[in-house]
């Protein structure tokens, strides 16, 4: 009569059988024989082919831009009437979420509620890995209900295999309660893509390490989502042309960036910039309108909030009136 230890082991065995049979139908995570015997090659060989490896990930990700291009749009749409971006993933793939999301308050002034990255197993699996946190779409539910979606929002879900139980979770849970999702994974046809409105596909191919998805669709995820954060924030008026008009100077680095970005697009002297500084509390963007108005600061922000801060627009309407 076989035992309990038995039984269980039977039972994991065969868990672990189907979940090895999903994992070899992935292309993130096939087998290449070529590399067999890459330990044995010297460094600069092994730092040649990772770097041809890593040449092929932006013809990977343009192959997909007409799906990018049109769920930054849906994004953008909802951003412009208050709602949130939100990143979800586990992993990899979680960390490259949060980042994006907590660079863009420095980078673009956003409210750090603006564009919010979750990861499974909360704050501390940035620096450590949470066991079994990205095995539950509870937990995604969970995670997103603290945050009380609206139909304004955006969800990302993002997965190398396009199977992370997590991400899938967060996507089908805020689909489920009206909000916009985004699917973004490195496998075609993946489960991920499937629950999404807009599913991104980025197929980059077996990694040089065999299942390492921090590689070569790690480097894809983050281009994209470096596309759909800052080109989200160039279509709600975060930039001027190519210039960060709505950058946090928080340090000394960053103030010294502001009196540049000014110049650049102003042309102004040094104490002209210093005074319309002044005039508007350190806000470039509003500076920028003082000096090409000319308007006085509370005049530029008030063209700027009527303009939903879009500095074009609001320098268009000062200089017709």
């Amino acid at each position: 009569m076989p035992s309990t230890t038995d039984a269980n082991t039977d039972a994991s065995s065969g868990s672990y059988g189907e979940l090895r049979a999903q994992l070899a139908s992935l292309t993130t995570e096939a087998f290449r024989p070529e590399l067999a015997e890459i330990d044995r090659l010297p460094t600069p060989e092994i730092a040649r082919i990772m770097n041809g490896e890593d040449a092929t990930v932006p013809a990977a990700v343009a192959e997909r831009l007409p799906e990018i291009a049109a769920a930054i749009d849906a994004a953008a749409e909802r951003m412009a009437r208050g709602g949130r971006l939100v990143y979800a993933g586990a992993g990899t793939a979680g960390r490259l979420g949060v980042l994006d999301a907590s660079e863009c308050p420095p980078t673009f002034n956003t409210d750090p509620a603006e564009v919010v990255g979750l990861i499974a197993g909360g704050p501390s699996a940035m620096v450590r890995a949470v066991e079994g946190a990205e095995d539950s779409k509870d937990l995604a539910a969970a995670d997103l209900d603290a945050l009380e979606l609206t139909a304004d929002d955006t969800v990302v879900g993002i997965s190398a295999s396009g199977r992370t139980p997590y991400a899938i979770g967060a996507v089908e849970h805020a689909r489920a309660r009206g909000t916009l999702t985004i699917g973004l994974s490195c496998n075609a046809g993946s489960a991920l893509a499937a629950a999404a409105e807009h599913g991104l596909e980025v197929v980059v191919g077996p990694e040089l390490l065999t299942g390492s998805t921090r590689l070569k669709a790690g480097t894809a995820q983050k281009l994209v989502l470096n596309m759909i954060s800052t080109i989200t924030m160039i279509r709600l008026g975060k930039t001027y042309g190519n210039l960060m008009v709505d950058v946090r100077a928080s340090n000394e680095k960053l103030r010294a960036r502001s009196r540049h970005i000014v110049a650049l697009a102003t042309g102004a002297s040094e104490a002209e910039i210093e005074a319309a500084l002044a005039a508007t509390d350190g806000e470039v963007k509003n500076a920028i309108l003082v000096i090409l108005g000319p308007v006085d600061g509370p005049t530029a922000a008030a063209r700027l909030a009527e303009a939903d801060g879009h500095l074009r627009a609001a320098l268009a309407a000062v200089r017709t009136t």
